[in-house]
């Protein structure tokens, strides 16, 4: 299945030897496939990949983004009016969709962040957090990856 990911990495590679030409092909064309504005010029780790495709995703080009981290459609990862406010996310992090990362925080590992939230202040490490503004609704011991294969949904689409 197509990916903006693929896009960002082929950018963002292109940005790195400096090819300009293939760089705004990629970022054209994931504007227009995707609708989003993925900057090659952010950093993005290893096995980390949008849900959905990255359908209507915005990443700040200074953003700093782990490793094996799921962005839901529609995310926002932006700064605050203050140019230098810029988020980073840590490593293991599902990002459910429609959410807005804003300004100079930190997202710890091993977070899973609710949708439709706000996230305006640091994350610590293993947390599950909900609502807007953001706040710790769980700590969590395990992998987040394991939390949610673990999840089993009822008929009328709520938690066990």
């Amino acid at each position: 299945m197509m990916n903006a990911i693929i896009f960002y990495r082929l950018g963002h590679a292109c940005y790195k030897k400096r090819i300009p030409l293939i760089l705004m092909i990629s970022k054209i064309f994931m504007f227009l496939v995707f609708n989003s504005v993925i900057l090659y010029t952010a950093e993005i780790g290893k096995q980390s990949k949008f849900a959905y495709g990255g359908i209507g995703c915005v990443v700040h080009s200074r953003a700093v983004i782990g490793e094996r981290v799921i962005i839901g459609q529609y995310t926002t990862i932006r700064r605050s009016l203050d140019p230098g406010d810029i988020p980073t996310i840590g490593n293991d992090v599902y990002i459910s969709a429609d959410e807005r990362i804003i300004g100079n925080i930190n997202v710890g590992n091993n977070v899973l962040i609710g949708a439709n939230a706000v996230v305006n202040k640091d994350v610590p490490d293993n947390s599950i957090v909900a609502d807007a503004p953001a706040i710790v609704v769980k700590t969590i011991y395990t992998s987040v990856w394991d939390l949610l294969k673990n999840i089993e949904w009822e008929k009328n689409g709520t938690v066990k």
